[in-house]
């Protein structure tokens, strides 16, 4: 028999994995609303020329697109002698959930407070090569502020985001943090040409993983300025580690003579206002190219990946709107975190399996059941088997923290011999 599957890079999800991602939903929501976000809600589809206008970066080479209505042989064929696949769409697939909320925001300010702060937690969707660990469906929560030009909305963000961590009992990150205005002082005063900075980014941004030489290697490769090369890799080679020190000092110490001090000062007054762990990193880049200012990543010690990320984007709502909107966004990866997870922190509320007897009447099964429901307790029914040990296995792999038995002479809740699951009989 054929193997019957998910479509490629999609998922299902058995009970406990969607009540551990249901715990984790739970959790965000009721943290970001206590720090003041409104959730909102966009729909999965928006224009094909408004996901490709340039906002979205490399994310909009891997878009899914929807063809239009109505299409016939002859649309086909000009657009094949065109080479205009693109005329023959009119939708696409949300790939992440920024695009969508300037056109929101655009769409809606009139209704908005001035500084709108908003939360949403929804699937996108990217036609990337499914492998391990990357999906074609999978789930991103993003809060952003709107209408805040200074760094409150930064340390809000931080402060909301590092929150839900840790009632999540996600323990050991921190925040790295930059500023694409630090990283443009960087490369002007080691003497690239302005019109060289995206792509000595896209390489600066592979330093984790090819290092130093590898950097310098692919450099000189593009036949970037040869000068600004060697001034780079003299600071590479210079360039210390971080320390638990933030401040405008240890910042200051980490980058060429001379770059934005004032842009320094608001970094360390970012370390300053905020409990969370902060880590500067001069050569955070994030591939996104609409970022104008403070960029920052979760790390944690034991992964080689970010479980989020974020940073402003000022000029993205103004391409809609024809004015300057600043705003700024933090995504946690919630398909990253979502593993992390105890599984008994998802399944800590009151639940119960009855594992009947097949004698048992059914209207006394089902009058005990929902006498046992009213409680607030989550039950289930589950007829006793032979291997007895495996309904209690499948009980425990569906979340369920207790259960008893039922027999035929059962009368009611207080008759139940309530026992933890684990507890063989």
């Amino acid at each position: 028999m054929a193997t019957v599957s998910a479509a490629r890079g999609m998922r299902d999800f058995l009970p406990a994995e969607k009540a551990r991602r249901e715990y984790a939903f739970s959790v965000i929501r009721r943290v970001y609303r206590r720090f003041g976000f409104d959730e909102i809600e966009t729909p999965v589809l928006e224009n094909y020329d408004r996901l490709h206008s340039g906002l979205g970066g490399d994310n909009e080479k891997i878009s899914f697109n929807v063809l239009k209505r109505g299409l016939g042989a002859e649309d086909l064929r000009a657009a094949a002698d065109t080479d205009d696949l693109a005329s023959l769409t009119d939708l696409g697939l949300r790939f992440d959930l920024t695009v969508p909320l300037a056109r929101y925001y655009a769409t809606h300010r009139a209704e908005l407070p001035s500084v709108f702060r908003s939360v949403q937690i929804a699937p996108v969707w990217r036609a990337e090569r499914p492998q391990k660990g990357r999906y074609r469906q999978f789930v991103q929560s993003d809060i952003d502020i709107i209408g805040e030009a200074g760094i409150l909305a930064e340390i809000e963000l931080i402060g909301a985001t590092t929150e839900v961590l840790r009632e999540l009992g996600i323990t050991g990150t921190r925040v790295r943090i930059n500023d694409r205005r630090l990283i443009t002082g960087m490369l002007e005063a080691f003497g690239f040409a302005a019109e060289e900075f995206a792509g000595v980014l896209i390489t600066i941004d592979k330093l984790d993983k090819i290092a130093a030489a590898g950097v310098i290697a692919e450099l000189r490769e593009r036949g970037v300025t040869a000068s600004a090369i060697d001034a780079l890799a003299a600071f590479l080679e210079t360039e210390h580690a971080d320390t638990a020190e933030f401040s405008a000092e240890s910042i200051a110490a980490r980058l060429p003579a001379g770059v934005a001090p004032e842009v320094i000062a608001e970094l360390a007054q970012i370390g300053a206002s905020t409990d969370s762990e902060l880590v500067f990193d001069p050569f955070l880049v994030r591939g996104m190219g609409y970022y104008t200012g403070p960029i920052f990543e979760i790390e944690h010690a034991d992964f080689g990946y970010a479980l989020g990320g974020g940073g402003r984007y000022d000029g993205m709502i103004g391409r809609f709107l024809g004015q300057e909107v600043p705003a700024v966004g933090f995504s946690i990866g919630f398909e990253r975190i979502v593993d992390l997870i105890e599984a008994d922190a998802a399944s800590a509320e009151d639940s119960l399996v009855l594992i009947y007897d097949r004698n048992v009447d059914p209207a006394a099964l089902i009058a005990l059941k929902n006498e046992v429901a009213a409680s607030g307790t989550r039950v289930r029914l589950d007829k006793r088997a032979k291997n007895f040990r495996a309904v209690l296995e499948r009980a425990a792999e569906a979340g369920y923290t207790a259960y008893a038995t039922v027999t035929a002479e059962t009368s009611g809740a207080s008759d139940l011999d309530v026992k933890p699951l684990g507890a063989a009989e």
